[in-house]
């Protein structure tokens, strides 16, 4: 410790030094978290709150930058500092520049490995990267990765040298809207409903000490008929003498445990079970422990809900969604997740969880992730606050052609074999980092033709992987017999043009109600939405009158709604707050006084 804290004291003071020179980047409009910002400290929240440990080390902060021509070697000079995990064309990255399809993003800074984890293997995890990674510890490479949305890590214990710091450098290739890759709303020329690029690190970057062997991924299923829950424990090593015990624990009282090896099922009962639903959203604690020779090597915390989601077809005839066995109208917003400082990245925590909880007061019990994967914390918060989720897989490659009205017009498109190799690797990797978080309760792997192909076997194959929760084949169409949903759009307002009396009908997008709100918008006299009003009264009025004519049409055959949007997203004028998140367009009270009726609409009905 005496010959550590020096260089550490050195390396934090000139670190200090240099985050007094960051500032956000640009003139454009921002949140009121962008001063909250610690450019010392960005996002310091352990990134994963599903699978945590005790001994981490945050790898957020300043690193420095280079962006280079495509196939560059390692830059021996660097243009500058960038703050991680801010993209780098986000005013928070301090840069906001374009990179593109002929260049490429070079990161690199130094860390050290504290003393205390001697003996141990570290892990370097990276929540999200957008799109192709490839990762130098030491002028040695480690690893690589493809996918813009899911986590990745490599045990990089063999490239650290003792008693130095460590050089850790990061090269990413993106494409953007030039490649087929899983890029959602994602242009180099933004316009209309299409927004700036995202590139590079764009999600908390730490390290972590292990064992030899580690936990690496819990899966869990419950089952509320039966008051159980199946847990399945990967491992690094498919080490068949090594065992896993699992405990869980309400009120830090342990209820179940039980034992088995990894990658096996741990069946476990837990009398009288409590339900986790939006109205009580409860959680059960859940210790994992991995157990060789007697000792333990490993440990982390996770956590699940019991709950069910499933469809029955109702007294009527209607096929109705049900939630943990009842009737559940589901009601949203089609969320973005887009900020005006830091793009796919929420400025600060408090941040990514205030969307949540303003949605849940506007009186909604669900949200459409659009196109969009976001980082664990928010589904985490998604789970405490308790909202369902109904997760998109971001659109990529082209477009299929768009028949909305009719159930099957041929229209898919015919992606290369690395494209469509590439889309479902990605799609199996969202549905895995997910399958445990129980507010998502729907997959969406296609929406409005966007890269539409082979739908029969690709909702199939959702179906197969991830029984328990529902499909919805293609929102917006074009429509197949396949999945649990029909999943039809109509702006403005709310209308059944389909009918499907085999499957969940569900309005998947609807409203759009554009409301300018002066010096709260991403541009001036260039704002866009599906209707547009003067005022927040007769916004407000619109509002309501949509949702008169939605409860109608739920007793007709409607199981869920989706409204358009959470907020303005740059020209786009049509959310319920602006951009900033500082102005709260409508009537709250009205919109979510109507809200609520309309997510109580089938309790009516009885």
């Amino acid at each position: 410790m005496k010959i550590l804290f020096p260089i550490i004291a050195i390396v934090l003071m000139s670190f200090c030094g240099l985050a007094q020179d960051w500032k956000p980047a640009g003139d454009k409009i921002k949140t009121p978290w962008a001063e909250k910002v610690d450019p010392a400290n960005p996002l310091p929240e352990y990134p994963r709150p599903a699978m945590t440990r005790e001994q981490w080390q945050n790898l957020n902060g300043l690193w420095d930058y280079a962006i280079l021509p495509q196939g560059s070697a390692i830059p021996a000079k660097f243009e500058g500092k960038i703050l991680v995990p801010f993209a780098v064309e986000s005013s928070l990255s301090g840069v906001q520049k374009t990179v593109g399809d002929q260049h490429e993003l070079w990161y690199k800074r130094e860390f050290t490995v504290p003393a205390a984890w001697k003996n141990k293997n570290i892990l370097l995890n990276f929540g999200a990267v957008d799109w192709k990674t490839d990762v130098w510890v030491n002028d040695i490479q480690v690893g690589s990765h493809k996918g813009g949305y899911t986590p990745f890590s490599f045990d990089i214990t063999p490239f650290l040298v003792a008693g130095k710091a460590q050089k850790l450098v990061v090269r990413v290739w993106d494409p953007a809207d030039k490649g087929f890759q899983p890029r959602g709303k994602q242009v180099e020329n933004p316009e209309g409903i299409w927004y700036t690029s995202v590139t590079g690190i764009w999600q908390t970057v730490w390290i972590e000490p292990v064992a030899e062997n580690y936990l690496e991924r819990i899966k869990t299923n419950t089952n509320i008929d039966r008051n159980t829950v199946t847990v399945n424990v990967q491992a690094a090593e498919s080490n068949k003498t090594d065992l896993v015990e699992v405990s869980i624990l309400e009120n830090n009282k342990t209820v179940a445990a039980g034992k088995g090896i990894t990658a096996s099922e741990i069946l476990l009962e837990v009398p009288g079970a409590k339900l986790w639903s939006p109205e009580t959203p409860f959680l059960y604690d859940m210790e994992v422990k991995l157990i060789r020779n007697g000792k333990e090597i490993d440990r982390v915390k996770s956590y699940f809900g019991f709950r069910k989601i499933s469809t029955k077809r109702d007294a009527n005839g209607v096929v109705r969604m049900q939630l943990n066995n009842k009737d559940y109208f589901q009601f949203g917003p089609l969320d973005q997740g887009w900020w005006p400082d830091g793009l796919y990245t929420a400025p600060t925590d408090e941040a990514l969880k205030f969307d949540i909880v303003k949605t849940k007061d506007f009186g909604f019990n669900l949200i459409r992730k659009h196109v969009k994967v976001e980082p664990a914390r928010w589904y985490y918060h998604c789970d405490r606050e308790g909202i369902l989720v109904w997760q998109d897989m971001p659109s990529g490659d082209g477009w299929a052609g768009w028949e909305t009205n009719k159930y099957y017009t041929g229209n898919e498109l015919v992606r290369t074999p690395e494209s469509e190799t590439n889309y479902k690797r990605e799609w199996k990797d969202i549905i895995d980092f997910l399958y445990s978080q129980p507010c998502v309760v729907t997959w969406v792997p296609f929406n409005e033709a966007w890269g539409q192909f082979k739908t029969v076997e690709i909702a199939q194959w959702t179906k197969s992987y991830d029984p328990s929760r529902l499909v919805n084949s293609a929102s917006g169409g074009n429509f197949f017999p396949v999945g649990d949903i029909l999943d039809i759009h109509n702006y403005p307002e709310p209308k059944i043009t389909l009918y499907d009396g085999n499957r969940v009908c569900v309005l998947g997008e609807y409203g759009g109600i554009g409301l300018v709100t002066e010096n709260h918008t991403w541009v001036k006299d260039r704002n866009w939405g599906y209707v547009k009003y003067k005022s927040s009264a007769e916004a407000t009025d619109a509002y309501v009158a949509f949702v008169e004519k939605l409860k109608k049409l739920i007793v007709s055959g409607f199981s869920a709604a989706i409204y358009t949007q959470t907020t303005d997203v740059e020209i786009e004028i049509n959310g319920l707050m602006t951009y900033d998140r500082k102005v709260i367009k409508l009537d709250e009270a009205k919109m979510s006084k109507v809200n609520r009726e309309a997510c109580n609409a089938l309790n009516q009905l009885k």
